[in-house]
């Protein structure tokens, strides 16, 4: 069943990458997050001015989720929930290729709780590319999904053991406000997209990572 529903899909999705190009310098976390909004509708302490237009707008177009189901929950209902998850995926997908910022690649398991694929950032003309993987939480959609680049594992400090990014302080927060409105797109749109146009040009300078032809 998962199997028809997700691969139902696969074409029309992963065929529609979306991303992040031409990133600017790196910030500290919070600076990035203020660069890059957060929409006033999803919680009421955040100040309207400090946020980034573009991705308002975004958000207002990622079609928030309405069924409050997990994987231990009916199979119905989490059904449901997964039909809900990529068609704000594809949405996503589809605001990005609009302005040709393609960043991410992604498939799921048959049964939906295991996601692997590639992200991607452009440097000074450089490409930049790491492998991403998440399970799916038993609690989920009260937990938010952990987000992991598991190749530059141990390489900055704003990361947790797997590489499993740290978004703690300022993503953490934001989901638990709105659960289950948030889902895996609005996961990739404010907590990876962030924490790479963040941490890797510090990865960079350092000399930690190197572009696509040079691994």
């Amino acid at each position: 069943m998962y199997g028809v529903l997700f691969f139902g899909f696969f074409f029309f999705f992963f065929q529609a990458e979306d991303g992040i190009r031409d990133a600017q310098e790196s910030r500290g976390l919070g600076d990035v997050y203020k660069r890059q909004g957060i929409n006033a509708e999803y919680g009421d302490d955040h100040d309207d001015a400090a946020m980034d237009q573009g991705t308002k707008e975004t958000l207002k177009r990622i079609p928030l989720c309405k069924v409050n189901a997990g994987p231990m929950d009916d199979p119905a209902d989490w059904t449901a929930r997964l039909k809900e998850e990529i068609a704000a995926l594809i949405a996503y997908v589809n605001l990005c290729t609009e302005v040709d910022n393609k960043w991410f690649h992604l498939e799921p398991s048959e049964d939906g709780l295991r996601w692997w694929g590639k992200v991607w950032i452009y440097h000074e003309m450089l490409k930049y590319e790491f492998d991403i993987e998440f399970d799916i939480p038993v609690t989920y959609p009260a937990t938010s999904p952990e987000l992991a680049l598991p190749e530059l594992d141990g390489t900055t400090a704003k990361m947790y053991r797997g590489g499993k990014i740290c978004l703690t302080d300022h993503f953490n927060p934001l989901w638990a406000r709105n659960v289950p409105k948030f889902g895996l797109a609005h996961a990739m749109c404010l907590g990876m997209a962030p924490w790479l146009a963040a941490e890797v040009p510090c990865l960079i300078e350092a000399g930690k990572v190197k572009p696509v032809g040079e691994k």
